[in-house]
């Protein structure tokens, strides 16, 4: 690997990883849970046991590192293993700050340990100014936590603002970073101490592959925390995930601009559907976090957008049965694209408008998929 290398190199060679024995340009899997000793009682290699130290695990994880600019970073077993890593490092009782709107299954399992009395959590709507600085509690929050874009309303958050604020309060900053992922955000270069994903989504890609990622600024006293949290838990990836992972790592870029591309294009054309109520997207020029969206992500503003169907729920949902080429399907970040009533999905006391539809755009071509959805609509 070189350090002259542009992202779009690294995320094509996979960081220069090449079989040491054959030669082969591809990785390759290593399916061993443990490693020989040499006869002074060292391990050759540094790799002793594959709950750490698998080396098909390490390569995505120099990849994401590499990308995020970061020292290091740590898979896991899924998204919510990873995010819920972070949570659980706290000391109980914690204060902690998160996004009123944000992904559903991490605020639902918040709201429970809030409720336990596990943690003390505040949701506050981090994308508005002040919002932070209204919630935190200096001396005594230890974690704020946001997600940019934020699902399903795609809003975007000020990160160096926002960290800020949580470091000026003596709390770590960690953000959600699934929707935009490194080709588009670094958080880490914004001030964020911690950047998760969802590798499930884009960094895969070919929906085939659970896991999870956290990407560190270095590997002081945080990164060797959580590490010595999944160790201790075993939330790890296994040997093949991590292989799928990286072989999907390896187009993010084509997919990432790709989608973003057709997303801004059908956001554009859905704005004027007299079907659609409202499109959610931080590409377009009205929406609320345009001018910030543009400061803050580079080269695209990402392949996820929301419409909300005029007639309600009804009207969302019927619209939702017709598509053909979308598929009706839980998840995002995949080459197909996929559309998703969200509030059937998440349920009583969801903040989500009922006659949304969250569109995760794929790869194919815009004018399909906007075909698709207009005679769906109408």
């Amino acid at each position: 690997m070189s350090n002259a290398w542009s992202p779009d190199t690294l995320i094509a060679q996979a960081m220069g990883e090449i079989e040491p024995v054959y030669k082969g340009v591809v990785p390759p899997i290593h399916p061993a849970t443990t490693y020989i000793r040499d006869p002074d009682n060292s391990y050759p290699t540094g790799v002793a046991y594959s709950r750490d130290d698998n080396p098909t695990t390490r390569a995505p994880e120099r990849l994401l590192a590499a990308l995020e600019q970061g020292e290091e970073a740590l898979l896991f077993a899924s998204g919510m293993a990873s995010a819920v890593a972070v949570f659980e490092t706290l000391p109980i009782g914690a204060h902690v700050v998160a996004q009123n709107v944000m992904y559903w299954g991490l605020r639902e399992w918040l709201r429970s340990k809030d409720e336990a009395g596990r943690l003390s959590v505040t949701f506050a709507a981090l994308e508005e100014p002040g919002a932070a600085a209204a919630a935190v509690r200096p001396g005594a929050t230890k974690l704020v936590w946001a997600e940019s874009p934020s699902n399903p309303l795609w809003r975007v958050v000020d990160i160096q603002a926002v960290a800020d604020v949580a470091h000026g309060a003596g709390a770590v900053l960690a953000v959600d970073s699934t929707a935009a992922t490194p080709i588009l955000t670094r958080p880490l270069t914004l001030g964020a101490d911690i950047v998760m994903h969802s590798a499930t989504k884009y960094l895969n890609g070919h929906s085939d592959v659970i896991a999870g990622a956290l990407a560190f600024k270095d590997k002081g006293p945080l990164w060797q925390l959580l590490k010595t949290y999944r160790h201790d838990t075993g939330a790890v990836l296994a040997p093949f995930e991590a292989w799928l992972l990286l072989r999907g790592m390896r187009t993010l870029h084509i997919r990432v601009r790709t989608a973003s591309s057709g997303a801004l294009t059908l956001a554009r054309q859905l704005q004027s559907h007299p079907m659609i109520e409202q499109v959610r997207y931080p590409g377009l020029q009205d929406a609320p976090d345009h001018s910030l969206a543009k400061r803050q992500m580079d080269g695209g503003f990402g392949g996820m957008l929301s419409i909300q169907v005029k007639g309600g729920e009804q009207a969302a949902i019927g619209a939702a049965a017709k598509v053909k080429i979308w598929k009706r399907a839980t998840s995002l970040g995949g080459v197909e694209s996929l559309i998703e009533h969200r509030s059937s999905i998440e349920g009583p006391g969801t903040p989500v408008p009922t006659n949304l539809l969250r569109l995760s755009v794929g790869i194919e071509d815009p004018a399909d998929l906007y075909a698709d959805l207009d005679q769906a609509l109408s």
